[in-house]
């Protein structure tokens, strides 16, 4: 898989957030997404997952055949998503099944992420940290080629950074793509970096640099 992202600018509020933004990622590629809070770090994570519509520019995949890149993608937001009513179990449960996988192993999702202790509790009753890791373990029960993180290490310790590292080293040698909007290093060699800035307060749009 190949995603092109070509001038991109967005608006929110009816005010320019960024404009200008392109890059092109391939397999095995991972790009961080860096900047201060209020860049647009997250609105570049919708814009991909098409949950917010750009104000320019256009994004688009090859060499996927007819899959759209909605089929092609998981999201971990900033929010992790999970019904705290069910279990560990049922809410990997849930997420293979709308995504299409029956034959995906919530237990070894969990057990990738050190939590297979936690497979039939309330998501409820787990902390924030172990929560996280369900919400990551969910990338793990259906494949997808196109990884969208946000801020994927908040409420991680050192173990299970260490282990989220492992995840996405062995998508990359899988040829998947990884984004990840983030503050902190992710624990990737030879990782891109897209860095949104904003100049000065003053100023309306924000400048974006994309290193090799």
């Amino acid at each position: 898989m190949r995603l092109i992202v070509e001038n991109l600018a967005c608006r929110r509020s009816g005010r320019r957030i960024f404009a200008g933004l392109g890059f092109a990622l391939g397999a095995g590629e991972a790009l961080m997404v860096t900047g201060r809070n209020g860049a647009g770090k997250s609105s570049l994570l919708a814009m991909l997952a098409g949950r917010l519509k750009p104000d320019a520019g256009a994004i688009r995949i090859e060499e996927v055949g007819d899959a759209t890149l909605a089929e092609c993608l998981h999201v971990v937001g900033h929010r992790d998503g999970l019904k705290s009513a069910l279990t560990a179990e049922e809410n990997l449960l849930f997420a293979r099944d709308l995504l299409g996988a029956p034959a995906a192993c919530p237990r070894d999702a969990l057990e990738a992420m050190g939590l297979v202790h936690a497979l039939r509790l309330p998501v409820g009753y787990l902390s924030a940290g172990q929560r996280r890791r369900v919400a990551l373990a969910r990338l793990l029960v259906c494949h997808r080629p196109l990884w969208l993180l946000d801020e994927p290490t908040a409420a991680l310790d050192t173990a299970s950074q260490g282990a989220l590292a492992g995840l996405m080293a062995r998508h990359r040698a899988e040829g998947g793509l990884v984004i990840a909007a983030t503050h902190m290093p992710i624990g990737l060699d030879d990782v891109r970096e897209l860095r949104i800035g904003l100049p000065s307060p003053a100023e309306d749009a924000v400048q974006a640099e994309d290193w090799t």
